[in-house]
């Protein structure tokens, strides 16, 4: 739309606010109405009365195919895996499946529970799940090997520079990059609420109720930074996030619930933090950086 002179809006439909009686008139007409006033007001600066969602541009989101592909072969290596055990499972064998399970199948080292040698069909089956997965770990290794090679020079370096950081792998590093760093951000609120990271209160009259968070935005980096989260307070233990975790829990005596909530808070101040360290170069108080 930009090449032809018009710019194109992208709005969030659950923003657009609607009546709240039991029954309300609804036309094409009606809906029309309402866009156009909303987009005026939009127009006119008052940004509540729409949410416009930022679109990435095509490059970008062309770059998100490599890491999405690498969970898509990942999960598919776990779920020959898995198949393989139960399959192993319904004649007593608890064999692992991990490393050279195909050459020890193929040498007859996986046998029954009671030391007999597989049925000849289970044995089929299993040999085809094995090269099933010897195919797709074949792909998964190709394209980590070219994963971070085949990226632009600036997301190179905003890799590399995350990736200076004791707790951040770069599996995680190149994830926040093309999934979460693409976009530019005016003050941390913005980065909270990007994740769906921010708190939801719920405050009319005398009722106040913590909703929790909005769960809004990119799932898969709301996930990555929960999991990155717990490796930060082990491998980052004299960070500020990492003290306040140790402080607000109350140490090893406080229960589950209270720490997986706890992590959800370290998640949010993570995302942050590295938005800072990318953007101004500010390392997060008390980070170690690892070694050259």
């Amino acid at each position: 739309m930009s090449e032809l002179g018009y710019q194109a809006l992208i709005v969030d439909p659950a923003s657009i606010p609607v009546e709240r009686s039991a029954r309300r008139a609804k036309t094409d007409r009606l809906d029309a109405i309402k866009l156009v006033m909303c987009l005026l007001g939009w127009l006119r600066g008052e940004r509540d009365r729409m949410h416009v969602i930022h679109i990435p541009t095509a490059e970008a989101e062309a770059l998100r195919h490599l890491t999405r592909d690498r969970g898509v072969l990942q999960k598919e290596a776990q779920q020959h895996r898995d198949r393989i055990r139960k399959l192993l499972r319904t004649v007593g064998c608890w064999d692992g499946v991990e490393g050279d399970f195909a050459k020890r199948l193929a040498r007859g080292e996986i046998v029954c529970h009671d030391g007999k040698a597989l049925p000849e069909s289970l044995k089929a089956r299993i040999d085809r799940e094995c090269e099933r997965l010897a195919f797709v770990e074949a792909q998964q290794a190709k394209l980590e090997a070219k994963l971070v090679k085949e990226l632009p020079e600036a997301e190179q370096a905003r890799i590399q520079q995350l990736k200076q950081l004791k707790g951040v792998g770069p599996i995680g590093a190149l994830r926040l990059v093309l999934e979460l760093y693409w976009r530019d951000f005016d003050n941390r609120r913005q980065v909270g609420a990007c994740v769906g990271l921010a708190p939801q209160p719920y405050d009319s009259g005398e009722s106040r109720v913590d909703q929790g968070i909005s769960k809004q935005g990119n799932r898969r980096v709301r996930a990555l930074l929960v999991e990155m989260a717990w490796f930060w307070l082990r491998y980052q233990p004299d960070s500020a996030m990492s003290k306040w975790f140790a402080q607000r829990t109350g140490g090893r005596g406080q229960n589950k619930r209270g720490k997986r909530i706890a992590i959800v808070a370290v998640a949010r101040r993570l995302a942050i933090a590295l938005w800072r360290y990318l953007k101004d170069g500010v390392v997060p108080e008390g980070a170690a950086l690892k070694a050259a």
